[in-house]
Protein backbone atom coordinates (compact mmCIF):
# COMPACT_ATOMS: atom_id res chain seq x y z
CA UNK A 1 0.00 0.00 0.00
CA UNK A 2 2.89 2.47 0.99
CA UNK A 3 4.41 1.92 -2.45
CA UNK A 4 1.68 1.53 -5.08
CA UNK A 5 -0.59 4.52 -3.03
CA UNK A 6 1.37 6.86 -0.49
CA UNK A 7 4.87 7.42 -1.65
CA UNK A 8 3.17 8.91 -4.63
CA UNK A 9 0.90 10.88 -2.79
CA UNK A 10 3.95 11.75 -0.71
CA UNK A 11 6.25 13.09 -3.65
CA UNK A 12 3.63 15.09 -4.92
CA UNK A 13 3.17 16.91 -1.47
CA UNK A 14 6.79 17.24 -1.14
CA UNK A 15 7.39 18.60 -4.61
CA UNK A 16 4.77 21.13 -5.14
CA UNK A 17 5.44 22.52 -1.26
CA UNK A 18 8.93 22.96 -2.51
CA UNK A 19 9.06 24.25 -6.05
CA UNK A 20 7.82 28.01 -5.26
CA UNK A 21 11.37 27.96 -3.41
CA UNK A 22 12.81 26.27 -5.77
CA UNK A 23 11.55 28.58 -8.49
CA UNK A 24 13.19 31.90 -6.27
CA UNK A 25 16.63 29.48 -6.69
CA UNK A 26 15.95 29.54 -10.43
CA UNK A 27 15.47 33.27 -10.28
CA UNK A 28 19.04 33.41 -8.88
CA UNK A 29 21.28 30.84 -10.21
CA UNK A 30 19.65 30.81 -13.90
CA UNK A 31 21.54 34.13 -15.28
CA UNK A 32 24.47 33.14 -12.98
CA UNK A 33 24.67 30.20 -14.74
CA UNK A 34 24.23 31.78 -18.06
CA UNK A 35 26.38 34.97 -17.56
CA UNK A 36 29.23 33.05 -16.91
CA UNK A 37 29.95 31.35 -20.25
CA UNK A 38 27.08 31.93 -21.93
CA UNK A 39 26.09 28.31 -21.92
CA UNK A 40 22.54 27.07 -20.73
CA UNK A 41 20.84 27.11 -17.29
CA UNK A 42 20.10 22.86 -17.90
CA UNK A 43 22.01 20.10 -18.18
CA UNK A 44 19.41 17.53 -19.76
CA UNK A 45 20.28 13.62 -19.81
CA UNK A 46 18.37 10.64 -20.54
CA UNK A 47 18.26 8.55 -17.41
CA UNK A 48 16.87 4.39 -17.34
CA UNK A 49 13.20 4.80 -15.03
CA UNK A 50 11.19 2.93 -13.51
CA UNK A 51 10.55 -0.76 -15.53
CA UNK A 52 14.45 0.48 -17.58
CA UNK A 53 11.55 2.75 -18.93
CA UNK A 54 13.86 5.75 -20.62
CA UNK A 55 12.83 9.87 -19.24
CA UNK A 56 14.50 13.37 -19.46
CA UNK A 57 16.22 13.98 -16.23
CA UNK A 58 16.82 17.70 -15.39
CA UNK A 59 19.62 19.58 -13.72
CA UNK A 60 21.85 22.81 -13.39
CA UNK A 61 24.67 22.76 -15.67
CA UNK A 62 27.89 22.92 -13.49
CA UNK A 63 30.24 21.68 -16.36
CA UNK A 64 31.66 23.62 -19.20
CA UNK A 65 29.89 23.68 -22.51
CA UNK A 66 31.00 20.48 -24.43
CA UNK A 67 32.92 19.22 -21.45
CA UNK A 68 33.94 15.57 -22.02
CA UNK A 69 32.20 12.42 -20.16
CA UNK A 70 34.99 10.90 -17.93
CA UNK A 71 34.35 8.20 -16.14
CA UNK A 72 36.07 5.67 -13.32
CA UNK A 73 37.71 2.30 -13.76
CA UNK A 74 34.10 1.11 -12.21
CA UNK A 75 32.09 2.93 -14.98
CA UNK A 76 30.74 5.41 -12.83
CA UNK A 77 30.66 9.14 -13.59
CA UNK A 78 33.82 10.56 -12.66
CA UNK A 79 33.10 13.02 -9.87
CA UNK A 80 36.47 14.57 -8.51
CA UNK A 81 36.91 17.52 -5.99
CA UNK A 82 39.51 19.35 -8.85
CA UNK A 83 37.65 18.48 -11.92
CA UNK A 84 38.60 20.76 -14.76
CA UNK A 85 35.29 20.32 -16.09
CA UNK A 86 33.57 22.50 -13.15
CA UNK A 87 32.80 26.06 -13.74
CA UNK A 88 33.08 28.31 -11.03
CA UNK A 89 29.77 28.04 -10.18
CA UNK A 90 29.43 24.98 -11.10
CA UNK A 91 31.71 23.78 -8.25
CA UNK A 92 29.55 26.28 -5.82
CA UNK A 93 26.29 24.29 -7.10
CA UNK A 94 27.76 21.31 -6.39
CA UNK A 95 28.77 21.21 -3.45
CA UNK A 96 25.64 22.67 -2.18
CA UNK A 97 23.89 19.58 -3.95
CA UNK A 98 21.72 22.63 -5.94
CA UNK A 99 22.54 21.20 -9.34
CA UNK A 100 19.94 18.00 -8.27
CA UNK A 101 17.06 20.51 -7.67
CA UNK A 102 15.32 20.53 -11.26
CA UNK A 103 14.49 17.06 -10.25
CA UNK A 104 11.21 18.70 -8.46
CA UNK A 105 10.37 18.83 -12.22
CA UNK A 106 10.99 14.90 -12.61
CA UNK A 107 9.16 14.00 -9.54
CA UNK A 108 5.70 16.15 -10.32
CA UNK A 109 6.04 14.88 -13.82
CA UNK A 110 5.67 11.66 -12.18
CA UNK A 111 9.50 10.22 -13.40
CA UNK A 112 11.20 10.06 -10.19
CA UNK A 113 10.55 9.79 -6.22
CA UNK A 114 11.86 11.70 -3.76
CA UNK A 115 13.63 8.26 -2.64
CA UNK A 116 14.55 5.52 -4.48
CA UNK A 117 17.68 4.34 -6.62
CA UNK A 118 19.34 6.76 -8.42
CA UNK A 119 18.91 7.25 -12.09
CA UNK A 120 21.68 5.38 -14.08
CA UNK A 121 22.32 6.37 -17.73
CA UNK A 122 20.78 4.31 -20.07
CA UNK A 123 24.00 1.68 -21.39
CA UNK A 124 24.69 1.34 -17.67
CA UNK A 125 21.78 -1.53 -17.53
CA UNK A 126 24.90 -3.52 -19.24
CA UNK A 127 26.63 -3.23 -16.01
CA UNK A 128 23.74 -4.76 -13.65
CA UNK A 129 25.61 -8.09 -12.68
CA UNK A 130 23.38 -10.92 -10.68
CA UNK A 131 19.84 -9.53 -9.50
CA UNK A 132 20.67 -5.75 -9.87
CA UNK A 133 18.15 -4.91 -12.17
CA UNK A 134 16.10 -5.51 -9.55
CA UNK A 135 16.37 -1.83 -8.64
CA UNK A 136 14.01 -0.61 -11.53
CA UNK A 137 11.27 -1.89 -9.73
CA UNK A 138 11.02 1.48 -8.28
CA UNK A 139 11.28 4.79 -9.82
CA UNK A 140 14.60 6.42 -9.34
CA UNK A 141 14.78 9.18 -6.56
CA UNK A 142 16.90 12.40 -6.46
CA UNK A 143 17.97 10.56 -3.03
CA UNK A 144 18.31 6.94 -1.64
CA UNK A 145 20.21 4.82 0.31
CA UNK A 146 23.50 5.13 -0.86
CA UNK A 147 23.58 8.79 -1.20
CA UNK A 148 22.33 9.39 2.25
CA UNK A 149 24.66 6.99 3.68
CA UNK A 150 27.75 6.82 1.68
CA UNK A 151 27.55 9.47 -1.42
CA UNK A 152 29.91 9.33 -3.25
CA UNK A 153 32.59 7.42 -1.88
CA UNK A 154 31.79 3.99 -2.65
CA UNK A 155 31.85 2.17 -5.63
CA UNK A 156 28.92 2.34 -8.12
CA UNK A 157 28.65 -2.23 -7.87
CA UNK A 158 28.19 -1.33 -4.07
CA UNK A 159 25.72 1.12 -5.00
CA UNK A 160 23.59 -0.99 -7.24
CA UNK A 161 23.25 -3.70 -4.35
CA UNK A 162 22.60 -1.06 -1.57
CA UNK A 163 19.39 -0.25 -4.31
CA UNK A 164 18.77 -3.75 -4.30
CA UNK A 165 18.17 -3.88 -0.57
CA UNK A 166 16.20 -1.10 -0.63
CA UNK A 167 13.49 -1.72 -3.11
CA UNK A 168 13.32 -5.50 -1.13
CA UNK A 169 12.89 -3.22 2.14
CA UNK A 170 11.09 -0.15 1.12
CA UNK A 171 8.83 1.77 3.95
CA UNK A 172 7.64 4.95 4.90
CA UNK A 173 9.96 4.76 8.35
CA UNK A 174 13.41 3.93 6.21
CA UNK A 175 12.24 6.87 3.70
CA UNK A 176 12.22 8.86 6.46
CA UNK A 177 15.45 7.81 8.05
CA UNK A 178 16.60 8.88 4.44
CA UNK A 179 15.36 12.05 4.13
CA UNK A 180 16.59 13.04 7.05
CA UNK A 181 20.51 11.48 6.54
CA UNK A 182 20.67 13.04 3.45
CA UNK A 183 19.34 16.55 4.56
CA UNK A 184 22.33 16.19 7.29
CA UNK A 185 24.75 15.42 4.54
CA UNK A 186 23.88 17.94 2.34
CA UNK A 187 23.53 20.53 5.15
CA UNK A 188 27.36 19.35 6.07
CA UNK A 189 28.48 19.37 2.40
CA UNK A 190 29.85 16.37 3.26
CA UNK A 191 30.87 13.11 0.83
CA UNK A 192 30.43 15.22 -2.33
CA UNK A 193 33.45 14.49 -4.60
CA UNK A 194 34.67 10.22 -5.27
CA UNK A 195 36.99 9.42 -3.09
CA UNK A 196 38.51 6.59 -5.98
CA UNK A 197 38.08 9.15 -8.63
CA UNK A 198 41.40 10.04 -10.50
CA UNK A 199 42.72 13.72 -11.04
CA UNK A 200 41.25 14.95 -14.46
CA UNK A 201 42.46 18.17 -14.23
Amino acid sequence: MYVRVWKRALDLVLALFAFPFWLGILAILGPMIYLEDRGPVFYNSYRLGRNGRVFKMYKFRSMKVGAPDIRNEDGSTYSGEDDGRLTRIGKAIRKASLDETPQLINIIKGDMSVIGPRPDLPEDIECYRGDQKTRLRLKPGVTGFSQANFRNTIPANEKYDNDVYYVRNVSFRMDCVLFFKTAKIVIGREKVFSLHAKDYN
